[in-house]
């Protein structure tokens, strides 16, 4: 029951923030010059006790990819339904991801964590290559990806 909240709460958030006390958020990844072709990633919300609440943002828009970006992929089941609409261009070495997107107070400061996979073709996978808590006083801060994320931070 508490997985069906969360997500309706994060879904309410994106998709109808009259409803729901929510804030815009910006969310940066940079990616490196790792020298392959675009990647692939998933952003997607994990509750307090780690199970999924719901997906933010997907870069990539070739579906035979996403099993690739293993963690996401996993959580939701492969369900197609929940990336309708949420989809965009895979993102090019070196380049930015830059995403505007409203979500729920209720997620900052609450034990849940916003995570990144990332897949690149002919390369290797990196599940959980970003996992950082979203809390207010995270916000600005940068952190640094495993592989193929530079860096990533958010701001309110």
């Amino acid at each position: 029951m508490k997985t069906l909240l969360a997500t309706l709460a994060l879904t309410t958030a994106l998709t109808l923030p009259g409803l729901a006390i929510a804030r815009p958020i910006t969310l940066s990844t940079q990616l490196q010059g790792y020298g392959g072709d675009g990647a692939y990633l998933a952003l997607y919300v994990t509750g307090p006790s780690g199970a999924y609440a719901g997906t933010l943002w997907v870069a990539g828009e070739k579906s035979k990819y996403y099993e690739h970006m293993s963690d996401w992929y996993r959580a939701t089941g492969g369900d197609p339904a929940q990336i309708n609409g949420i989809t965009g261009a895979s993102v090019g070495a070196g380049r930015t991801l830059e995403i505007t997107l409203d979500l729920a107070d209720a997620l900052f400061d609450a034990g849940y964590t916003l995570h990144i996979d990332a897949a690149v073709e002919e390369m290797r996978d990196s599940p959980n290559e970003i996992a950082v808590p979203l809390t207010t006083t995270g916000a600005g801060a940068v952190v640094r990806g495993r592989r193929y994320i530079a860096n990533f931070s958010y701001n309110m």
